[in-house]
């Protein structure tokens, strides 16, 4: 299903809020150097949150915002050297533009939840969320700079957004700002109130492995098990105000 909103939803039915661990109480926020800060891992990568406006109560887990190996320059290989690996009614969310077709596995984007790419041109992310069974792909371009992004660490929930779902909180590498899809925009940072943006529906579909390779006998596979080697250092955006100017709701 292509519903943005739902794209990494954490759908855990089987367990009461009250028994996902709670950032809140496990120390996640804390003050430092006058800022209010939240949790990332180490030192270097705790989150500034001054200007967040979501509930700390209403935080989960916590585990760092690098335990997750969402790719930055992932690599692929041709349907021939990818057929011996799919059965046909594998599912993949594939990207198509221009000239131009990549497919990313659901069963890989399980592992790395958001992979960073380029589709004719175009930075777009793939991501999927394994117990909402939801994939969708965005673009990744604001004002011609661009973003990449990954896994927070926590999810969130709101009785008042979609029955109080649990989902996902992303991050971008390039102002630390925090995005909660399930409202679709960044939640804190210098990016607050930007939304985020899908890729037209046009351009993308989830499907199965043997439509692939009848309907796209060109596309680039995801290459599975890809390390992930974690940068020390990224471009950093300070001057985000015409971002925030255009494309904040």
């Amino acid at each position: 299903m292509k519903l943005s909103l739902f794209v990494i939803t954490l759908l855990i039915t089987s367990i009461s809020f009250s028994q996902r661990p709670s950032a809140k109480k496990s120390g996640k926020f804390f003050y430092e150097n006058g800022n209010k800060m939240l949790y990332g891992g180490n030192a270097q990568e705790h989150f500034i949150i001054n200007n967040l406006d979501l509930k700390e109560e209403q935080f989960h887990y916590g585990l760092g915002r690098e335990m997750f190996p969402a790719l930055i320059n992932p690599q692929f290989e041709t349907i021939e050297e990818a057929d011996k690996k799919w059965m046909s009614n594998q599912r993949f969310l594939v990207a198509h533009k221009g000239n131009e077709v990549k497919a990313y596995s659901i069963k890989d984007l399980t592992r790395h939840e958001v992979v960073n790419d380029i589709i004719d041109g175009e930075p777009i992310f793939a991501a999927y969320c394994i117990l909402a069974d939801l994939g969708a792909v965005y673009k990744r371009n604001y004002n011609e700079k661009t973003f990449t992004f990954a896994v927070s660490g926590y999810t969130y929930f709101d009785p008042n957004v979609w029955n109080g779902l649990d989902g996902f909180i992303l991050w971008d590498r390039e102002t630390e700002s925090l995005w909660w899809p399930l409202i679709d925009k960044a939640v804190s940072g210098k990016l607050k109130g930007v939304k985020l943006q899908k890729l037209e529906d046009t351009f993308w579909e989830d499907t199965t492995w043997a439509n692939i390779k009848e309907k796209y006998p060109k596309a680039k596979i995801l290459i599975s098990k890809q390390a992930f080697q974690r940068p020390t250092s990224w471009k950093k955006y300070n001057d985000v105000i015409d971002i925030v100017k255009k494309y904040s709701h």
